[in-house]
Formats: C-alpha cells, sequence, structure tokens
C-alpha cells in the first residue's frame, strides 16, 4: 500500500508538471500571436480613389454648409491658453462663392477679447485612410495661429493625447511663412516634447494659395506641401500609444488668437480682423 500510495503521487505530480508546462506553452504561444498582431505593416503602395468622398469647395455664399460642417462654440482657452471665443456667427465663418473665410476679430464676446470660428466635419464627414487635401491661403500678424488638422471621431484610446492628432498645417503669425505639420499620441505629444514635427518654409503662405496635403495608409503618414514630400510618420507596429491611427478621423479647420505656441510673442492688434481662406477640402479614400 506505502509503495501504492507513492506511486500514485508520483504520477500526480508528473501530471501536475506536465499541465503547468502546456499551460506555460499556451501563454508563451499567445504571447507570441499578440507580438505578431502588433507587427509593423508592411508598405502596400496604396493608391487613392480619383473622386473625392467627400468635397467642399465653398462655390456658394453665407453659412459653411451643415450638411459637411459643425462647430465647436466656446471660450475656454481649448487647453492652450487661446483668447478667442468661438462663434457660429456668418462675422466668424462664411463663404463667399470662392472660399470659406475664418475671420478673428477684436472683440468682447462672454468675457473674451477675441472672436473667431471653429469648424469640424465630424459626424458628417469622417473617414479611415485616406488622402485629405486642403488649398489656403494663411492669415498674417503676430498673434495669429491658423490650423488645418485631424482629430479622432471616437476617441477610442482615450482622452487626447492618447487617440491621436494630426496636424496637417499650423503656422505661428510671429514667424510669418513658416508653416509646421505634426504628430501627437500618447508617446509623441508636445507636453512631453516629444512630438514628430518638421517646418517648412514657404515664402508666400500669407499672400498666395497653397495645398496641404496629408495620405494616410496603415503604413504611415505622409505629408505634401504643394505636392511635395515634406515628412513620413511610420507605424512602428508597437501599438495605439506609438499609432492610434487606425480608427476614424475628421477634419478641423480653424484660426486661434493667443495660445501658448500662438501667443508666445504676444498680440498685435493692429492685425484684425485676420482671415484665413480656405479655396476647399478634399477627402479620397484610400482603395484598399
Amino acid at each position: 500500500m506505502k509503495l501504492l500510495r507513492i506511486t500514485l503521487f508520483s504520477l500526480m505530480v508528473y501530471i501536475a508538471a506536465c499541465s503547468k508546462k502546456s499551460d506555460s506553452s499556451n501563454q508563451t504561444n499567445n504571447n507570441n500571436n499578440n507580438n505578431n498582431n502588433n507587427s509593423a505593416p508592411v508598405d502596400s503602395n496604396w493608391t487613392f480613389e480619383a473622386t473625392p468622398a467627400f468635397q467642399e469647395e465653398f462655390d456658394y455664399t453665407g453659412a459653411p454648409n451643415p450638411n459637411r460642417w459643425n462647430y465647436d462654440i466656446g471660450g475656454s482657452g481649448w487647453g492652450n491658453n487661446e483668447l478667442q471665443y468661438y462663434t457660429n456667427s456668418l462675422a466668424n465663418a462664411s463663404a463667399d462663392g470662392n472660399n470659406l473665410n475664418i475671420t478673428a476679430i477684436r472683440e468682447n464676446v462672454a468675457g473674451m477679447n477675441y472672436s473667431s470660428a471653429r469648424l469640424l466635419s465630424k459626424d458628417l464627414g469622417d473617414f479611415l485612410y485616406g488622402r485629405v487635401e486642403v488649398r489656403a491661403k494663411l492669415p498674417a500678424g503676430r498673434g495669429t495661429w491658423p490650423a488645418i488638422w485631424m482629430l479622432p471621431t471616437d476617441q477610442a484610446y482615450g482622452a487626447w493625447p492618447n487617440s491621436g492628432e494630426i496636424d496637417i498645417m499650423e503656422h505661428v503669425g510671429y514667424d510669418p511663412n513658416v508653416v509646421h505639420f505634426s504628430i501627437h499620441t500618447q508617446n509623441y505629444n508636445w507636453t512631453i516634447n516629444t512630438q514628430k514635427t518638421v517646418s517648412k518654409n514657404i515664402p508666400t503662405a500669407i499672400s498666395d494659395f497653397h495645398k496641404y496635403r496629408v495620405d494616410w495608409t496603415p503604413y504611415a503618414v505622409r505629408a505634401y506641401y504643394d505636392d511635395i514630400l515634406v515628412y513620413v510618420f511610420v507605424n512602428d507596429g508597437r501599438g495605439s500609444a506609438t499609432w492610434p491611427f487606425d480608427k476614424r478621423f475628421h477634419v478641423m479647420l480653424n484660426l486661434a488668437v493667443g495660445g501658448t505656441w500662438g501667443g508666445a510673442q504676444g498680440v498685435d492688434d493692429t492685425i484684425f480682423p485676420a482671415t484665413l481662406a480656405i479655396d476647399y477640402v478634399r477627402v479620397y479614400k484610400m482603395v484598399r
């Protein structure tokens, strides 16, 4: 009986050890599968449709088309200590038959010393991957801070910056004609000074219209100014902390006044009204 008990005990230990080994092996396989799921994609040289899926030519007069644009309204500083109050007034955003004019005005609105507008295509023009083209002429003057950019529609990875931001074009008036493209994510963002940014001097950015473009695919976000490639941000396959750009985004257009960056050298009150003019916004779907 003693020998039998020892034999049975040894058998149980052996089975338990095999079970643990199997569990460990399964866990290793699962980890390997997870790592494979996060592997960097291969550039498949995706192309884009020839006809825009979202198109705004501003070939009408009056308020921006409500079937394409919503407004952000308020004067909270917008996380950047901005000085304007965003409205839905025609004085701040209107089409003239050729362009959309977003105009910053020096006036007191709801306790803020300036008014302006911030338009977004959220819930009206959202897309996952594609080409975005915006032709625009930028405002002149110290204290202006226009932006053409993209934000996530659903914030699937959490609040900013975890769900990402793509700045197609930013310009600060105290540094005229120097335009900036930037990427913000959890790991790469301006609050920790790790954002991915490129700057380019366009000598006539504040006097002429120029094309600002992004090609967004599963492999990379590519920035072009006047169809010249200026930056490539590649998906490293390490997950949403570095690449949250696998969810829907929408287009943003705004003209801020002052703020942590735009107002770094103060605001020249003699420049107002100041206008960001947008000729068109076109979004082309990626061909899968």
